[in-house]
């Protein structure tokens, strides 16, 4: 693995062997401390919305199996 630093980004070359499941994860976490790092939501707010989140999906889900 080489990392190298330029004047207005990183770049990371890897081998072409690397397992690409565990390469999309490594991107996804990357896309989301890039998406998040200015954000000023607190943990208890980010808990909150996911909660909010499961119960609609979940209440949706419910309605389907029961028709």
């Amino acid at each position: 693995m080489i990392i190298e630093r330029t004047k207005s980004e990183i770049i990371i070359r890897l081998p072409g062997d690397i397992n690409i499941d565990e390469l999309q994860d490594m991107t996804d976490w990357f896309n989301y401390k890039e998406i998040t790092r200015k954000s000023k939501a607190k943990q208890e707010e980010v808990d909150a919305l996911v909660s909010q989140i499961k119960k609609g999906r979940w209440e949706k889900r419910k309605v389907l199996l029961l028709k």
